[in-house]
């Protein structure tokens, strides 16, 4: 059966018998989803599920329920999504709710939205997660509402092994990617300028993005989040440690292939340390081929400056994600104080483009991406056979909201 009557096969065995003897509306989608806005990656959560559901349920009525969509956010979505429906008020949010066919909570890093998707388990709702990464504690102080979920698609083996684990299990159990791996956005003025600026040729360019082992959400957010000593010593004594290893692979791809580098930052806080962690250290004949960003970014920009790189190389995972997305070879440089969802890597099959920090040295991660830059075409190849892999997987989530299942 092709995929497209298959869709449409599983969307009249999803949809509830009045709405079928009617005929009169569409399927209405809410997604829980947009988590935070001081994080290019959270972002990309949203438009990267938006553009799937588009793509397979074109007709579906989707509305979005955000934590924030601040920072110019709901600008970017409602440019790229006309027809997207954001539910901003507690009313709006209650209506929506009330109102839907099906409750999708989004691609993110664990169940945040775990209040609102037992509201629609207890409304009587069909919901799932899609893309997601759990947590033990979270599969123990959750597992009625996971199991209670049309399916649980788990962005890495990790989870879906530790969901297993728990005595979860069923055919809605599957692997389903971040859904940052389907996202289109782009801002081609916005690249243009920085790429003007910044004297890069499209192509012709490493972007590296760095990473704290823990996020100082204490400086973000100092009106609620208390400073963690104990993270904050952590940070402290690994900071230089992780960060020349990077500079070493920049380092690397500059001696080795003559093409510059661009640091760029994935969260609001990295800003200052594209200077500090990063250029300042850089060997003297190397930083005339290095500039950074100083200032924040959203994700369209964002996106359409790692679509014309030649490859990434960065600590935090949706810069990559977004570069695989678009088809540009991205090296993941994995710290174990990430969660579970840089198995990822592993399990689209690009183990050789992932390191593990404390295993690895600044030389072996240096050598792997200067092969990249030296064979671009066969890396490109790489990463678009990675982003079919992950696609697969994301169209078999939204074929499971319309009853077609995994």
């Amino acid at each position: 059966m092709k995929r497209r009557t298959f869709l449409a096969t599983g969307l009249a065995a999803g949809l509830p018998a009045s709405l079928l003897a009617q005929e009169k509306r569409p399927m209405r989608i809410l997604l829980r989803s947009s988590w935070q806005t001081v994080n290019i990656g959270d972002i990309a959560h949203t438009p990267g599920m938006l553009a799937l559901l588009e793509k397979h349920l074109p007709h579906a009525e989707v509305t979005l329920w955000p934590s924030l969509v601040d920072r110019g956010v709901e600008k970017i979505l409602r440019d790229r999504f006309p027809k997207l429906k954001i539910a901003l008020t507690r009313d709006e949010k209650e209506n929506a709710l009330a109102g839907c066919d099906f409750f999708l909570h989004g691609s993110g890093p664990g169940m945040v939205g775990h209040k609102e998707a037992e509201l629609a388990r207890k409304a009587g709702k069909a919901y799932g997660f899609g893309g997601i990464t759990l947590s033990d504690d979270e599969i123990k102080q959750h597992g009625t509402l996971l199991a209670g979920a049309k399916f649980v698609f788990l962005r890495d083996s990790d989870s879906m092994r530790a969901l297993v684990a728990a005595g979860i299990r069923g055919s809605g159990i599957e692997f389903g990617p971040d859904a940052t791996f389907a996202i289109d956005l782009r801002n081609e003025p916005a690249a243009d300028a920085l790429l003007k600026q910044h004297g890069l040729d499209s192509g012709k360019f490493l972007c590296a993005i760095p990473r704290l082992r823990w996020t100082p959400y204490w400086e973000i957010h100092p009106e609620s989040r208390k400073p963690d000593p104990g993270r904050i010593r952590v940070n402290e004594e690994f900071a230089e440690k992780d960060h020349a290893k990077l500079r070493e692979a920049i380092t690397a791809w500059v001696r080795e292939t003559g093409m510059r580098v661009l640091l760029t930052p994935e969260m609001s806080y990295a800003v200052p340390l594209l200077k500090t962690l990063l250029f300042d250290k850089l060997p003297d004949d190397v930083k005339p081929k290095v500039s950074y960003l100083d200032r924040y970014w959203l994700t369209a920009e964002a996106c359409s400056v790692y679509a014309r790189a030649a490859a990434i190389v960065s600590m935090e995972q949706h810069s990559p994600i977004m570069g695989i997305a678009a088809g540009v070879p991205s090296v993941l440089v994995r710290q174990p104080t990430d969660t579970r969802k840089g198995r990822m890597w592993y399990d689209l099959g690009m183990d050789d483009w992932v390191f593990e920090i404390d295993a690895s040295t600044g030389k072996q991660i240096g050598e792997r991406v200067v092969a990249i830059g030296r064979d671009l075409p066969a890396a490109r190849l790489a990463a678009a056979k990675a982003r079919d892999r992950a696609r697969e997987r994301m169209e078999a989530m939204v074929a499971a909201i319309t009853g077609g299942g995994p």
